[in-house]
């Protein structure tokens, strides 16, 4: 007996007709959800029903073998036809199942980028940390007489790690304009990357509600408020925006909000509909910040 398998069905041949068929569901992700299987090498739950107390199965598939008996060029194989139309399966049917997993892979290799940005991040704050440390090393040492021709190498590594920090820099924006480019455009790559890291992903930020991302790089400031109390923190990275750092003391905490909110909406534009609406979140904000301007004023 022969065990065929085509997109939309598995079928159990003899040498002159067919015995047995197992149809799948005529819906897109059913199917989708068997390509992905076949593609993994897995064997189909209606191959191990048609097969299931039958002995001597030829089958044409390496991953079927488990089950059969793997003779891909038994003539049989070259011989059977069997057309999707004759079981009412349209080819859109199968168009759109690939379409599903073809963006579930997309999906896939976005989530591994955004991780590559958490590492990213991470490394340009451990280069700052670094190059602040030889910054004071070298600022110290200058003081000496006859410091020039000693503190050449320490120099030269200073120069190398504030090179490798443009070069980290360049490439957390360049990877950011595909991962996220609605929070690229309304705070900046940098600041869209840091926000990403201390969330720990894209998809993680996305599902944050804006008063958790409003804070994000606060943690210390926030642990310290609960503990001792005073003031709660009014904003975390988000400070790194001009809108923030260039505005009053007293409008941050109400513009750190209205921005917050934004980048949530942004944020799941970003990790679920993939749709650019960052026009339409800069002139939101442009006109919220603008009104509490003129109503401090």
């Amino acid at each position: 007996m022969y065990l065929v398998t085509k997109w939309f069905g598995t079928f159990l041949y003899d040498e002159k007709e067919k015995i047995k068929e197992f149809l799948f569901p005529r819906e897109e992700k059913e199917i989708a959800k068997r390509l992905k299987k076949i593609r993994n090498n897995e064997i189909l739950s209606e191959e191990k029903k048609s097969v299931k107390d039958l002995k001597d199965i030829i089958v044409n598939e390496k991953r079927l073998m488990d089950i059969g008996k793997y003779l891909p060029d038994d003539p049989f194989f070259k011989k059977v036809k069997i057309i999707p139309e004759e079981y009412s399966y349209s080819k859109n049917l199968l168009k759109n199942a690939t379409i599903i997993n073809s963006k579930k892979e997309i999906d896939k290799d976005l989530s591994f980028h955004d991780l590559q940005i958490v590492q990213m991040v991470n490394s340009l704050d451990d280069l700052i940390q670094t190059s602040n440390l030889l910054s004071e090393r070298i600022d110290a040492w200058s003081i000496l007489p006859k410091y020039k021709e000693k503190i050449q190498p320490l120099d030269n590594v200073f120069k190398s790690v504030k090179n490798e920090m443009k070069t980290l820099e360049r490439q957390i924006e360049t990877d950011m304009s595909k991962v996220a480019p609605n929070m690229s455009k309304l705070i900046g790559p940098l600041i869209g990357a840091r926000l990403i890291s201390h969330a720990g992903s894209l998809e993680k930020l996305a599902k944050m509600p804006a008063s958790t991302i409003q804070i994000l790089g606060a943690e210390k400031a926030l642990f310290r408020f609960k503990k001792e109390g005073g003031k709660p923190p009014k904003h975390g990275v988000l400070f790194q925006h001009p809108y923030l750092s260039r505005s009053p003391k007293s409008l941050r905490g109400k513009i750190s909000r209205i921005i917050a909110t934004k980048i949530a909406i942004a944020a799941k534009a970003d990790a679920f509909t993939k749709r650019d609406i960052s026009e339409d979140l800069i002139k939101t904000i442009n006109e919220r910040i603008m009104e509490i301007k003129k109503k401090k004023l």
